[in-house]
């Protein structure tokens, strides 16, 4: 009899729908995809306009799953949210789901730890699929982004996310977006030195030098919006 129970248990326990946490900023874009995953039999449990939220609803509800965007027209992008998330809690699960698709940026969020990236035009089975497959810890790769991804991989990596370490990144991000040395120096609190020396040192590392190009470079890898 006690084995009966326990096979029972289990059974309902599988049959219990995926509970997801949405992130996006676009409440219309946000809702029609909750009713894709409530038509495939999930559970979207909340709905976070802002990265913050998501770490939030991410604490309080305990998903399964978090499907973040990525980009919020805010300081702060799903990447960090993620990054958050996953201080918090290494073993969660999330699904990345972006109308940017860099290849940069789709390289990123595999390396931060996302199981799956799925671009917003895709079919809304493909974002089920990816989330059946979080949910069970394993990785989902649509077919286009697998290709890009083993084309990236022959090729190699140039991209500024491999080549500068994380203060050299979050420097040239600022020498993109227009900042001079001394706006940059006063936003990090750091030495009009220090910053002339990492920036010296980042256009070394990219081989480039003119504001424009540098600006454009960032744009390519998803690092500034365009």
């Amino acid at each position: 009899m006690s084995n009966q129970v326990t096979k029972m248990n289990q059974h309902d326990t599988s049959n219990k729908p995926i509970r997801v946490l949405l992130a996006d900023d676009h409440p219309i874009v946000m809702t029609g995809f909750a009713m894709s995953l409530a038509g495939e039999g999930m559970e979207v449990v909340g709905q976070a306009k802002t990265p913050q939220e998501a770490v939030e609803q991410f604490l309080a509800l305990q998903p399964q799953v978090v499907v973040l965007d990525i980009r919020f027209g805010a300081e702060l992008t799903g990447l960090d949210a993620a990054k958050h998330i996953l201080e918090k809690q290494p073993a969660a699960q999330i699904v990345f789901l972006s109308q940017f698709d860099q290849d940069a940026l789709i390289k990123e969020t595999y390396r931060l730890g996302a199981k799956a990236f799925v671009t917003k035009d895709c079919d809304p089975a493909d974002l089920a699929i990816a989330v059946r497959r979080a949910a069970q810890g394993e990785l989902y790769f649509m077919p286009s982004i697998a290709e890009r991804l083993a084309n990236l991989s022959v090729r190699g990596d140039a991209s500024p996310q491999t080549l500068l370490d994380e203060r050299s990144l979050e420097i040239f991000k600022l020498m993109a977006e227009g900042l001079t040395n001394v706006e940059i120096a006063e936003k990090l609190d750091l030495s009009q030195k220090t910053i002339s020396n990492i920036s010296q040192s980042v256009k070394e590392k990219l081989g480039i030098h003119r504001p424009a190009l540098i600006t454009k470079l960032a744009m390519k890898h998803g690092l500034i919006e365009p």
